[in-house]
């Protein structure tokens, strides 16, 4: 029984006194200033900003296909790339530069929205992924597309 009250209180010693190092002095002053910078850097994100974020193409026929230029300026601190653009659903194209903005420049992507078989009210959404701080932007084509007339039945 005092062996065992001597080990546990061997091993309480040992843990106590084996925590009591500062870690303040293991700080490397180089390392600190190199991380205040990265964190600095880290900060430093393009924004996407749209002159518009939603179109409304008003009534078209259905069959036409519709589209819209949407203009928008990086307005962050660092290079803006657009890595993907896709459409909710096929009917939906955006195409777009692929080429980096510089804080400042201008961009634009091209959305055509092809109304074929969407007959009614329409609102599409195009997901941008981006090197921004969200990852990701939105922007939206609506409107109304008159269905196609249906062709008489023969046994009417």
């Amino acid at each position: 029984m005092k062996k065992l009250i001597l080990m546990v209180a061997a091993i309480a010693t040992i843990t106590l006194t084996s925590c009591n190092e500062k870690a303040s002095a293991k700080i490397d002053e180089a390392n600190l200033t190199a991380a205040a910078e990265r964190e600095s850097v880290v900060g430093d994100f393009p924004v996407m900003t749209f002159a518009e974020s939603e179109f409304d193409f008003g009534t078209v026929d259905e069959g036409t296909v519709v589209e819209h230029e949407y203009k928008f300026t990086n307005t962050g601190n660092a290079p803006l790339i657009v890595v993907s653009a896709k459409g909710s659903c096929g009917c939906t194209v955006p195409t777009w530069s692929k080429e980096p903005l510089a804080p400042g420049e201008e961009g634009s992507m091209l959305v055509k929205f092809n109304t074929n078989g969407k007959p009614n009210n329409q609102t599409k959404t195009v997901t941008i992924k981006a090197n921004t701080e969200s990852g990701t932007e939105s922007i939206r084509i609506k409107g109304f597309v008159t269905p196609k007339a249906k062709a008489a039945s023969p046994n009417a």
